[in-house]
């Protein structure tokens, strides 16, 4: 299937770096053999938004393509659909899934934020400590959703992959640094001119500082400068106010993405 949605298109580089993307007609999937717990690292991709008959032939969709030959302890669906049409989504619901609903913003030129930070250290992450430090971060942000001794085995595993494509020259990973302490930092790859920001973070004792929009801006730079590339695009949560930030520094929505997502309960087996 051919995909639409530059959300989308962009999250696939990472799968196609070290994972699996298979076309299936009328579903894309894509698997991560390596981290199975990375929920968006192995989904189905399906080409329309779901419809009342869904939720029983997606569910065995995943089991065929996806849970029979890894680990998979949850289920997660998305649809390409860049108007954010949602479908039938109301079976899933009632049936546990979250549903994601993100904005896709676009910028062809990343705009110097309002208030720049000209305290903090902009620069790629070089030495084993420092990628320690985005570890830390990450885990600090990742608030009460998930327990600590879960989460950090999957975000070593994900930022060791980006890691690996930043030494591949797909990309670059940035820090903020103050006095030589991460306290803030992002991803952008690249598939050759589209970028994708990934994880953009900062720490809480640091955040109203102008630090996130000086950050995207300086690593905007760099990627248009060294990795040639023509667009860039990331996603936000539509209710998180994060989104604000980069329409400031010149993004613009231009999609809507959605997807769902059954996570694991003690117990549970993937049905």
């Amino acid at each position: 299937m051919e995909i639409r949605s530059l959300g989308y298109r962009t999250d696939l580089i990472f799968p196609r770096f070290e994972g699996i993307v298979a076309d299936r007609g009328d579903c894309t999937v894509v698997r991560t053999p390596s981290n199975p717990g990375f929920y968006w690292g192995n989904f189905l991709l399906f080409a329309h938004p779901p419809d009342a008959d869904s939720l029983p032939v997606w569910k065995r969709r995943f089991r065929e393509e996806i849970a029979s030959v890894q680990p998979a302890p949850h289920l997660a669906f998305g649809w390409d659909s860049p108007g954010g049409e949602a479908g039938a989504v109301e079976p899933f619901l009632a049936e546990g899934f979250i549903l994601s609903e993100n904005a896709v913003l676009t910028a062809d030129t990343v705009l110097p934020p309002r208030r720049r930070n000209a305290d903090v250290e902009i620069r790629p992450l070089a030495t084993d400590g420092e990628w320690a430090q985005a570890l830390e971060n990450h885990v600090v942000l990742r608030g009460g959703e998930f327990p600590e001794a879960e989460y950090r085995p999957f975000k070593a595993q994900q930022l060791a992959r980006y890691r690996r494509m930043t030494d591949a020259g797909l990309g670059t990973w940035f820090g903020a640094f103050a006095d030589g302490r991460l306290v803030a930092d992002l991803g952008v790859f690249t598939d050759g001119t589209l970028a994708r920001f990934q994880q953009v973070g900062t720490h809480p004792d640091f955040r109203n500082r102008g630090i996130c929009g000086t950050l995207v801006y300086e690593s905007a730079r760099y990627a248009q400068a060294r990795l040639g590339v023509e667009r860039f695009v990331m996603t936000a949560d539509e209710h998180y106010h994060a989104g604000r930030i980069y329409e400031s520094l010149g993004f613009r929505r231009t999609e809507r993405q959605l997807g769902l997502e059954l996570r694991p309960r003690a117990g549970d087996p993937v049905t």
